[in-house]
This record gives structure tokens, C-alpha cells and sequence, in this order.
């Protein structure tokens, strides 16, 4: 799978990877635009950010702005932003096949982690049992900052207590080979997400491959 390294760790993005949300960032992007506003703030440069990073763009304004009404605008960000999230993983499934896979890994003593941007009850809904499967899930309630900073995956590594070297990142996004990259782990890009085989393999993919669930049949 990822020539002679010893591996001992596989780390997952979910959304795309190991499950299928159909989320809806659109809506999310125009609901978090529209509370802002509501602080008298000007939207100007934030409207191409990602919901999370425009979330926190918008704390750093509202604060300047308007000292401590932060953190009302941050816990109401979170609400809408986490309710587009639950209400599209309560229509989602996890991809064909990702049970056995994760099962494969855990029968051969390979640790598993997830990686996500999306809130814990989400991941949840979609994958109940997901922890029968993955000793750290690592979604934005905890870590101090989501990938891409390269904290996220860090955090994941640190709870399996594995090192970059003998570990992959697997993901859809060119996002995740990036954080893995970085960490020093091999990388693994999937075309069941966001991204076809192109993007992946020039953000610096070791491997690119149909589907997470095929993971196991490059492993020695």
C-alpha cells in the first residue's frame, strides 16, 4: 500500500471519505453573511471564505466593533452552522463498504482516527457505532484550530500516540493531503467527495484511489 513503511495508523476525513452528507455550505455561508450583518458589520472579503474560517473572520470584526458581543454572535453561529450539519447527516449514509474496511484495520491492529470539520452530534448521527471502530474522532469541538491547520491532524496523531512516519491521511479534499503532507504522513486521495483525481494528486496525493473502502487492498 504505501511501499515498505510500517504503517500503524490510518487517519479519516469523514464528510465524502467515510460518509456521504450532501451538506448544504451554500446555505450555510448565506445564514452566517446574514448574521453578521446583523452586527453592522460589512461583509466585504468574506463571502469566498470557507463557513468556518467566515465564522471567525466575523468574531475578529464583531469584536473590534462591538467588545463582547462575540460571544453571543459565536454561539449563535454555531447553532445554525451545527443544525444544516445534524439535519443533513439524518439524511446521510456512510459509503459502501467503509464498515468492513475499518474493520479490516482494526482485525490487523492498524489504529483509526477521524478528522473533521463538522460537529460531533453530526458524525454521530451518520456513524453511531463509530467509535466500535476509531479510537480518536477529532471533530471542531476538539481542537483548538480545523484543518487545514496542521493542529487537527496533529491532535489525532497525538491521541493514537503514532507518529506522522508511520501513518496515512486518507480524505476527498486536496485539503487533506495538504494537512498530511504536512505532517509528514503518506497520503492517500479518495474520488468519492469533492475532487477528482487531478486536484488531489497535485496538492501532493501518494495514492489516489476510487474509494476509502479499497484501502485494504493495498495493504502488505
Amino acid at each position: 500500500m504505501v511501499g515498505n513503511m510500517s504503517l500503524k495508523a490510518v487517519i479519516f476525513d469523514f464528510d465524502g471519505t467515510l460518509a456521504k452528507l450532501n451538506t448544504d455550505f451554500s446555505l450555510m455561508r448565506s445564514v452566517i453573511l446574514d448574521l453578521i450583518s446583523v452586527y453592522n458589520i460589512p461583509l466585504d472579503g468574506l463571502r469566498d471564505l470557507f463557513v468556518l474560517e467566515m465564522i471567525e473572520a466575523g468574531r475578529r470584526l464583531i469584536s473590534g466593533a462591538n467588545p463582547r458581543r462575540e460571544v453571543d454572535y459565536i454561539k449563535e453561529a454555531n447553532r445554525l452552522v451545527s443544525d444544516i450539519e445534524i439535519k443533513a447527516a439524518k439524511e446521510g449514509k456512510l459509503i459502501d463498504g467503509i464498515r468492513q474496511m475499518l474493520g479490516e484495520l482494526k482485525a490487523r491492529n492498524i489504529k483509526v482516527g477521524v478528522v473533521s470539520r463538522n460537529c460531533s452530534e453530526a458524525v454521530r448521527e451518520v456513524f453511531p457505532d463509530i467509535d466500535t471502530f476509531c479510537k480518536a474522532v477529532i471533530t471542531r469541538e476538539f481542537t483548538t484550530n480545523v484543518k487545514p491547520h496542521p493542529i487537527h491532524i496533529r491532535t489525532a496523531l497525538d491521541a493514537l500516540d503514532v507518529t506522522p512516519e508511520h501513518s496515512a491521511m486518507v480524505g476527498d479534499h486536496p485539503m487533506d493531503i495538504g494537512i498530511g503532507k504536512e505532517a509528514g504522513a503518506y497520503t492517500i486521495g479518495v474520488l468519492t467527495g469533492y475532487s477528482q483525481a487531478d486536484p488531489l494528486r497535485e496538492a501532493g496525493a501518494d495514492l489516489v484511489i476510487n474509494s476509502a473502502a479499497e484501502i485494504v487492498k493495498y495493504l502488505p
